[in-house]
């Protein structure tokens, strides 16, 4: 019987969770999981769709395995399967394709096939949610609260690869962060499509969600991936700033500073309610006595009809107003049968790399701002047990990442550190997502 499996990753942190989740169930089924480059017998490739250059990468990763181990089966699952089946069946090595629509038949499918029989699609799962979580980090999982999207916005082909806003009952979260928390990690991050439209098949809310976590016991801390700002509301705020285990950090899509190109892409907000939403978070938060908050932008450039005077208003609305502590920046990627990619406005790609470039240079002077503004203060860190040349890191409450020299007994460990000279300077923050 093959029973050697690898594993391949692209895209969100909500596609590792589900990976992970899918690991799981195949090591409880005898199979053996290892790494992609060793004699595997089964590669299980999660894919993205959310860019053309993310189509391009799981095309090549799929045709890379294939030459590594002609003779493995490549089983292809993830958001670029439910756009491309049929296109991906055709790729060589390719065995298996399993859409947003089969999530919940990976498993049982493969293994009916492993076992010789043939390799039927279970069931449609469209309306349900395929519950994931990741493990392997021993201080911190990934917990999936929701997936789909309702939005629609003009660039984004999520919905269609996704499906709906859906979400899993707030009690199997619960019972799911007790695993978690029984594994030994001692923090969350919950992640999801549209994480805050939580509740839409439950009748439940997103702070019921919030509050119930909060009450299970040995997980010390959460953050949430990535919020719309029109779903994070005051209520929430005002709760999390109350003295909880959810911390200073949120990652906010922006998308554009131009309230124009705003109304173009579809989006539910204009810059004066973002800001104000950022303001409030900021003076709550901080008044509470805690550290500053950090956020994460998710920004846009080179949007069909974004000139560079529209490009310049989202400039100084990052730097004047906004100065988050981080900027995701991303080109606008053309997807077919979405609203924008019909617009005969399109941007050159050679002047969406120099906006790219403008806005990358803006994040690095925030981030430094941001981290320098610490120094000599106290934060909490908590450590991760990776060791890198003799060092290990951790995250702050408002994740500024911290070098120490490797230690075991610090190991998923909390501890109190004054932030020094070295730690504040230098010190780039990787993205989430």
């Amino acid at each position: 019987m093959k029973n050697k499996i690898a594993f391949v990753t692209l895209g969100c942190k909500l596609n590792y969770a589900e990976t992970s989740t899918y690991e799981r169930a195949f090591v409880r089924a005898g199979l053996q999981p290892v790494h992609w480059e060793d004699e595997a017998d089964l590669f299980l490739v999660n894919t993205c769709t959310v860019t053309e250059h993310s189509d391009k990468k799981c095309r090549n990763i799929i045709r890379k395995l294939h030459r590594l181990r002609p003779d493995a089966a490549i089983i292809v699952t993830g958001c670029y399967a439910q756009m491309k089946k049929e296109e991906l069946g055709q790729l060589e090595g390719v065995k298996f394709v399993f859409g947003a629509e089969e999530k919940s038949a990976v498993v049982p499918s493969v293994l009916d096939w492993l076992e010789g029989n043939e390799c039927p699609v279970h069931e449609s799962v469209t309306e349900t949610v395929f519950p994931a979580y990741s493990t392997g980090e021993r201080t911190r999982s990934f917990l999936k609260v929701q997936d789909g999207c309702d939005y629609f916005c003009a660039y984004c082909t999520v919905p269609y690869a996704r499906g709906r806003s859906r979400n899993i009952p707030v009690a199997s979260l619960v019972e799911q962060a007790g695993l978690i928390a029984a594994s030994g990690i001692r923090e969350i991050v919950l992640t999801g499509v549209n994480t805050g439209d939580f509740g839409k098949t439950t009748g439940e809310s997103f702070l019921d969600l919030l509050k119930s976590l909060e009450q299970v016991e040995g997980i010390d801390r959460y953050r949430i991936s990535s919020i719309e700002p029109n779903l994070l509301t005051e209520e929430i705020v005002d709760w999390i700033a109350s003295g909880t285990k959810f911390l200073p950090h949120f990652h906010i899509p922006l998308q554009s500073g131009s309230d124009t190109v705003l109304r173009e892409m579809g989006r539910r907000y204009d810059t004066g309610s973002f800001a104000r939403k950022i303001e409030y978070i900021r003076e709550r938060m901080e008044k509470a006595g805690g550290p500053k908050v950090f956020f994460g932008i998710d920004v846009i450039v080179g949007f069909p009809g974004e000139t560079d005077a529209l490009f310049r208003e989202t400039y100084s609305f990052l730097k004047e107003r906004i100065r988050p502590a981080f900027i995701h920046i991303f080109p606008y990627s053309k997807r077919s049968g979405t609203r924008a990619a019909a617009r005969k406005d399109q941007v050159q790609d050679s002047v969406k790399t120099e906006r790219v470039k403008i806005l990358e240079e803006l994040c690095g002077k925030l981030h430094r701002e941001f981290v320098r503004g610490h120094r000599g203060l106290k934060a909490k860190v908590l450590f991760e047990n990776t060791e890198k040349n003799g060092m290990m890191a951790g995250y702050t409450e408002n994740y500024i990442r911290i070098e120490r020299p490797f230690d075991p007994a610090l190991t998923g460990k909390i501890v109190e550190t004054e932030l020094s000279d070295q730690d504040c300077e230098g010190n780039r923050t990787e993205p989430e997502e």
